[in-house]
C-alpha cells in the first residue's frame, strides 16, 4: 500500500539462533492443482465452506494483473464440490473493487469484512462495509459495519460463532483493536487489544481458544523525519478466556525462524494442534508487488508449523513454487490450497494449489 509520509523502508532480520525450531525428518509436501480461477488474482479474500452440499471454495475481490491504481476487483468466484471450474457469482456489493479485504467461514455461510479502495492519487480508504455470502444460493446480506474500518486485518473464528478482526490498517495508520463480531447477534464489540506494536499484512490462526499472530509491518515515527514502515518479526500468543471470549491473555513467544515475513498464507490446524504459516515475503511491498525499499518482493516456499502444546517451531519442508500476497490459507479436502496470489518477478497468478503433509508427525 502506499501509505502516508512513506520513506524508504528500514527491514530487521531475525536469526535463527535463540528460536526453537525442528526440521521434520523425510519430510514430504505433495502438490496438486485444482481448477484455476477465471483470471488472475492476488490479494484476495478466500474462504471455505462446508455445506451439506459438500464443501464450498470462494475467492472474493482482489488485484488483477497489471497492478495499477485502479486493478482492485469486485469478482466473486465459486468452486463448487466436484466442479471442473469455477463460477462467477455477482459482484462484491459496494461502489468499488477493493483490496485487502478478509473472509471466513462460518456454519454454512462466509463473511467478507472490510477492504480499502485506491484512488488515481493513491489516496486510500479504509471499509466498514461487512457481508454473508451464501455459496450455495450466491446472495450477499450486507451485516452490521466494523466499528472501526480496517483493512489488511487478520480474522480468527470462534466456537464457530465469534469472528475477531486483529489490528489492521485503518486510513492513515494501523490500528491494535481487537474487534470480535457476534455472528448470531450481528453485534460488535472491543476485545483485549492486540498487545504489540500495531501491524498490518499479518497472519495466524486459532486452535480450539489458542491464537497466534506473527509478521506484518508496523509504522516508525521520528522526530525530524517521516516514518518507515519496518517489518516486524514478534510473535503473540493468545488465550480466549471461555467464560469471556472478550478477554484475551496475551503473551510473546519465540518469533518465527530466519527473516521476519509479509502476507503469508496461515490457518490453525485442529489435527496438528498448531498454526501452519506458508510463503509471504521477507520484503514488505505496496499492492504492485515493489517493497517499500524500492526494491521487487519476492515470494518465500518455505512451510511452517507452530505447535502450540509444546511452543515449538517445525520447519516442513518447502512449496514446489513459492507464492505470497495470500489473506488465507484453506483446509479443504484436497489438502491445505492457497488461491491465487503472486509468484515470482511479482507475477499475479490464477493457480489453486493444494498440498499435503507427510512425515514425523505431520498427517
Amino acid at each position: 500500500m502506499y501509505r502516508c509520509g512513506l520513506m524508504i523502508l528500514l527491514m530487521s532480520l531475525l536469526l535463527l539462533s535463540g528460536c526453537a525450531a525442528h526440521s521434520v525428518s523425510q519430510q514430504n509436501i505433495q502438490t496438486s492443482r485444482l481448477p484455476e480461477l477465471p483470471v488472475a488474482l492476488a490479494n484476495n479474500a478466500v474462504a471455505a465452506v462446508d455445506t451439506t452440499r459438500g464443501q464450498y471454495l470462494v475467492s472474493f475481490n482482489g488485484l488483477s494483473t497489471e497492478k495499477k491504481w485502479n486493478s482492485a476487483t469486485a469478482h466473486t468466484f465459486v468452486l463448487e464440490p466436484g466442479a471442473p471450474q469455477w463460477q462467477q457469482a455477482g459482484d462484491v456489493p459496494g461502489i468499488h473493487g477493493r483490496l485487502a479485504s478478509i473472509a471466513v467461514s462460518v456454519g454454512d455461510q462466509a463473511y467478507l469484512f472490510g477492504g480499502y479502495t485506491v484512488s488515481e492519487n493513491h489516496d486510500e480508504v479504509s471499509l466498514p462495509l461487512v457481508h454473508r455470502f451464501d455459496p450455495v444460493l450466491q446472495s450477499f446480506i450486507q451485516l452490521a459495519d466494523m466499528p472501526v474500518p480496517v483493512d489488511d486485518a487478520m480474522a480468527l473464528v470462534y466456537e464457530d460463532r465469534y469472528i475477531y478482526l486483529i489490528s489492521g490498517w485503518h486510513d492513515t495508520a494501523n490500528v491494535n483493536l481487537v474487534q470480535r463480531y457476534d455472528t448470531v447477534e450481528d453485534t460488535w464489540v472491543q476485545a483485549t487489544a492486540y498487545p504489540g506494536a500495531p501491524v498490518f499484512g499479518h497472519s495466524g490462526g486459532l486452535v480450539g481458544n489458542e491464537l497466534l499472530v506473527c509478521g506484518g509491518v508496523e509504522i516508525k515515527t521520528y522526530a525530524e523525519s517521516a516514518r518507515e514502515f519496518v517489518m516486524n518479526g514478534l510473535c503473540f500468543a493468545g488465550t480466549i478466556r471461555p467464560d469471556n471470549a472478550r478477554r484475551i491473555d496475551w503473551r510473546t513467544i519465540d518469533p518465527m525462524p530466519g527473516a521476519a515475513r509479509y502476507r503469508m498464507a496461515a490457518a490453525g490446524v485442529d489435527a496438528m494442534s498448531g498454526v501452519l504459516f506458508v510463503g509471504g515475503s521477507d520484503n514488505p511491498y505496496n499492492y504492485d508487488g515493489v517493497g517499500y525499499n524500492g526494491t521487487p518482493s519476492e515470494p518465500i516456499n518455505d512451510v511452517w508449523l507452530y505447535e502450540l502444546n509444546t511452543n515449538q517451531w517445525r520447519h516442513l519442508g518447502s512449496q514446489a513454487e513459492a507464492t505470497m500476497d495470500h489473506r488465507g490459507l484453506l483446509e479443504t479436502h484436497e489438502g491445505f490450497v492457497t488461491v491465487g496470489g503472486m509468484l515470482s518477478q511479482q507475477r499475479v497468478s490464477k493457480k489453486v494449489t493444494a498440498f499435503r503433509l507427510k512425515g514425523e508427525g505431520v498427517r
